[in-house]
């Protein structure tokens, strides 16, 4: 039902093309101030941009101002993607986010409560286990890490909502209706998703075994949107694993690098098992027994490869009545 309801708004395949390309503008404009600002902090201290690589520019700038600004690009593309999805498609909010008459905000605050108390403890614990080797450092200042949280619990959630919203929402959705199956669309985007990371400082350092992780990741996000029929858990999710990471623990040689709470100071070159495949293969599949049955999933031959059937001209009227449009 989740990709199906496309079918009731303009879905031709240009309009998605053409959408892509608008949002892919926004994410451009929007990196536009961050942009400006390393090349205005570089100029000024008498540099040149000759051997300024990615991971160069994520620490030239004071952490707080370079998140700030780097997440601007993020805001940008959710703006795009509601606009495209409204002016484009004449799609509502609530239709590109889920198949119920309302999005379900209690999904979202659960997945994002059980996920944000899980992710910490897997933190605090490495932290007590590995704090005597020296692969941690307490990082914590108060004023720097107050602002960050400001900054965080603003930005984050924008940032995640608009990787939702483009691929388990707006992609899986155009996708879906072209090739008229979920399997394609969940494949696609999974992999999009993880591959949009390549140019991410981790996997400079981590090689790119690192992306096993990433896809992973959007595969373990892309098949919680299909089986619950909506993209509530996939945002909370999300929201919730970039907002606790950033806020405790960063490194040198990650995308974010903030006034969090611990440093990590190891190697990431021993970096393997637990780090990249663990939360794939065992923490993942967990996840999604937890939420099968708390939500009552079934038919999961379906709901993952079956075909994505063309409603009845005469249903559009009821989708109409209950809301969605």
């Amino acid at each position: 039902m989740y990709i199906a309801q496309a079918f009731n708004v303009l879905h031709d395949w240009w309009r998605y093309l053409v959408g892509v390309v608008i949002v892919v503008i926004a994410v451009v404009i929007g990196q536009v101030p961050f942009t400006v600002a390393v090349l205005a902090k570089v100029f000024s201290e008498g540099g040149n941009m000759s051997n300024l690589d990615e991971s160069k520019m994520l620490s030239i700038l004071e952490p707080n101002l370079s998140l700030f600004l780097m997440l601007l690009s993020f805001v940008a593309g959710l703006v795009g993607v509601l606009l495209v999805s409204r002016l484009l498609h004449k799609q509502s909010f609530t239709h590109l986010t889920t198949s119920r008459k309302k999005i379900d905000w209690k999904r979202f605050w659960f997945v994002f409560t059980l996920w944000g108390v899980i992710s910490s403890a897997l933190v605090l614990v490495d932290y007590f286990f590995l704090a005597e080797s020296g692969d941690y450092q307490l990082n914590f200042k108060l004023v720097p890490f107050t602002i960050l949280c400001i900054i965080a619990i603003i930005m984050v959630p924008l940032q995640t909502s608009f990787e939702e919203y483009l691929f388990r929402g707006y992609l899986m959705q155009g996708i879906g209706v072209i090739v008229k199956n979920k399997w394609i669309p969940l494949i696609i985007t999974s992999a999009v998703f993880g591959l949009l990371h390549i140019a991410n400082p981790e996997v400079e350092k981590l090689g790119y075994v690192i992306m096993v992780y990433y896809i992973g990741t959007g595969l373990f996000l892309g098949i919680i949107t299909l089986m619950d029929e909506g993209m509530e858990l996939a945002l909370g999710f999300h929201a919730a694993n970039n907002l606790f990471t950033a806020l405790l623990v960063t490194a040198d040689w990650t995308a974010f690098q903030t006034h969090s709470v611990l440093k990590d100071m190891s190697d990431p070159g021993k970096i393997g098992f637990m780090e990249i495949f663990f939360p794939v293969f065992i923490v993942f599949p967990i996840l999604l027994f937890i939420l099968s049955k708390k939500y009552k999933w079934t038919n999961w031959k379906d709901r993952l490869f079956g075909k994505v059937k063309v409603p009845p001209e005469e249903d559009y009227k009821i989708i109409d009545e209950i809301g969605i449009n």
